[in-house]
């Protein structure tokens, strides 16, 4: 696809940045939209490789048709280019900014030269589409008389419910929070995504029918029983919310905190919302623990505050800079990555061991005790004589998240007969045949986190799109009964 030699004809494009000394003193998205003449220079790069493995198992969750949209930009033909991306994705101006790319990973072309720049492609495609007045808001043809309702308004709950509504059912989503948008709203920081882009597609789906009910907390405003006796559909999009904790003494000092208590009072006070119990990192020597996503937003945020220094530190050893020989193309490397938030200022430890928290007399965190450890025997196993002692005057725990909320809503749905799996996720299959994303309580559905555990945002997008397509046809195949 695209333009036959334009792998040779164009080199990999970067998105234009601000310089990290000035975008430090603000939360905007500092990355700017590419033009469109370079956009569809980069178009052509994509390659005529036979079988793409940009998508399916090893690229693209959401099966993007990524060497057909990439062709569409490089002849011009944008509009065509965004009905082709919308066609797979609900919301490609979220993955477009916040997607890892994993289809670049699988890129043929990355076998010999940089890869195509499809997250880059994306977002031009539909930022151009926003600009140009060409997403408008799809209603259903007819309702169909059937009611779903879908908790939780994360990217999976999202997808599922736009889906659904724009088939013709009446959609209802419950959020507890007071606005929608699960982990896009208050888990990703705005220097990423700001977050008019969520309501603008928020304000989309309304005009497509959906309900948004936000402040109620279903499991404790509202039953599990009152729930699935009022809908003829509950999709479960709850998410991954308890985070992995690290009981070590010390724990329970001042100045230790989980990296969403942080990050989502960070971006509350964006929104313009008073926080009185406002986590500040100013003048402060941060240590964040964890070396995912998730801790480096950690880092650009404490560099927003005028943290005095940043720390992440990591378990596991450095990766190396290069593809390994552990993941060979397509798969999905484990290599070094290097944030926006790293690029701002941040000191990078890897092999680390936190051993203990100690404290000064106000019981708040002033130092972390930890040592070097190597992974051996299946376990990790410290390094003698590596000892060490560092300041640490705030601490963030951003080691991921274990499973769902267990109390509430899981608690009801399992004293009635849902199952979990082995992890405390809602067992549910995957997949597009009968019967995925179905738990066994009848006409219960679950989807995105809350089912697959901790995961990527086009995964839940994929999923949510997914089991709509599956309750759609469990409902219709219930009204040919009627």
């Amino acid at each position: 696809m695209g333009k036959p030699t334009g792998f040779m004809e164009f080199a990999r494009a970067s998105l234009k940045v601000e310089a990290p000394a000035d975008r430090i003193k603000h939360y905007k998205e500092f990355e700017k939209t590419p033009d469109a003449e370079t956009a569809q220079s980069q178009g052509a790069r994509c390659m005529d490789c036979g079988i793409p493995f940009c998508h399916g198992e090893y690229g693209c969750p959401t099966d993007n048709l990524i060497p057909e949209f990439n062709d569409l930009i490089y002849k011009g033909r944008w509009r065509d280019a965004l009905e082709n991306l919308h066609s797979t994705n609900n919301f490609p101006e979220f993955t477009g900014r916040l997607c890892p790319a994993p289809c670049e990973s699988a890129c043929v072309l990355g076998i010999i030269e940089p890869a195509v720049t499809i997250k880059y492609n994306e977002r031009t495609i539909i930022d151009r589409g926003f600009s140009e007045g060409w997403v408008e808001p799809q209603a259903p043809q007819k309702l169909l008389g059937t009611t779903v309702a879908v908790v939780g308004s994360g990217p999976s709950g999202l997808a599922c419910a736009q889906q659904l509504a724009r088939a013709g059912h009446k959609v209802t989503v419950f959020e507890k929070n007071d606005r929608a948008g699960g982990l896009l709203r208050y888990g990703i920081p705005d220097f990423k995504m700001e977050k008019w882009l969520i309501d603008r597609r928020l304000e989309q789906m309304r005009i497509e029918g959906v309900t948004f009910k936000l402040g109620v907390n279903v499991g404790v405003d509202i039953s599990a029983e009152e729930l699935i006796a009022t809908f003829d559909a509950v999709v479960l999009a709850l998410g991954c919310e308890v985070p992995r904790d690290l009981p070590l003494p010390g724990r329970q000092l001042k100045g230790i905190h989980f990296a969403m208590d942080f990050l989502r009072r960070q971006n509350k006070i964006n929104a313009g919302d008073q926080v009185p119990d406002a986590i500040s990192a100013k003048g402060k020597n941060v240590i964040v623990i964890g070396g995912g996503d998730t801790g480096s937003d950690c880092v650009g945020t404490s560099n927003r505050h005028g943290a005095k220094s940043v720390r992440q530190i990591e378990i596991f050893d450095e990766p190396p800079k290069t593809r390994p020989s552990s993941t060979p193309w397509p798969t999905y490397p484990r290599i070094l990555r290097t944030s926006s938030s790293h690029e701002e200022g941040c000191i990078r430890e890897w092999a680390v061991s936190t051993k203990e928290f100690k404290g000064n007399a106000n019981g708040e965190v002033a130092t972390l005790h930890g040592c070097k450890a190597k992974f051996e025997g299946g376990k990790f196993v410290d390094i003698p004589g590596s000892e060490f002692v560092w300041e640490a005057d705030l601490v963030l725990l951003a080691m991921g998240f274990v499973n769902p909320v267990q109390d509430g809503l899981i608690a009801q749905l399992t004293k009635m007969g849902m199952a979990l799996d082995e992890r405390k996720n809602v067992k549910a299959t995957f997949g597009l045949e009968d019967g995925t994303f179905a738990t066994t309580l009848p006409n219960v559905y679950a989807c995105g986190d809350v089912r697959r555990g901790q995961s990527l945002i086009v995964w839940a997008i994929s999923e949510g799109r997914k089991c709509a397509a599956q309750v759609h046809r469990n409902l219709l195949a219930k009204l040919k009964t009627v």
